[in-house]
């Protein structure tokens, strides 16, 4: 996967298209994503204890990585990543502008 945690995003479907956010958590075995603050949805949470009440929680949910794009941080546009290979190195690199990411 070529997203990691930390990385700025733009979202390219869903009902949070057009917005960004930073990726929280990484799943490479299903090619998943959490984003802070984005596609979240409702959870109903039951009184667990005597006396506590019951709760509507909003929560982020994973989408698939390929309906995200990366923002570079040197050219600030979404852009695909590619790789280059200094010596024993392997840097991610912006596709537009060339700077590793």
């Amino acid at each position: 996967m070529k997203l990691h945690k930390g990385d700025n995003v733009k979202m390219l479907a869903g009902k949070d298209r057009g917005k960004t956010g930073k990726i929280s958590a990484t799943f490479p075995s299903d090619g998943k994503i959490i984003v802070e603050g984005l596609n979240l949805i409702k959870k109903h949470t039951r009184a667990r204890q005597q006396g506590q009440k019951g709760q509507i929680i909003s929560k982020e949910r994973a989408i698939n990585a390929a309906a995200v794009a990366l923002i570079c941080k040197s050219c600030n546009q979404q852009t695909r990543i590619g790789y280059r290979i200094d010596g024993d190195r392997k840097d991610r690199i912006c596709r537009k502008c060339q700077a590793v990411i």
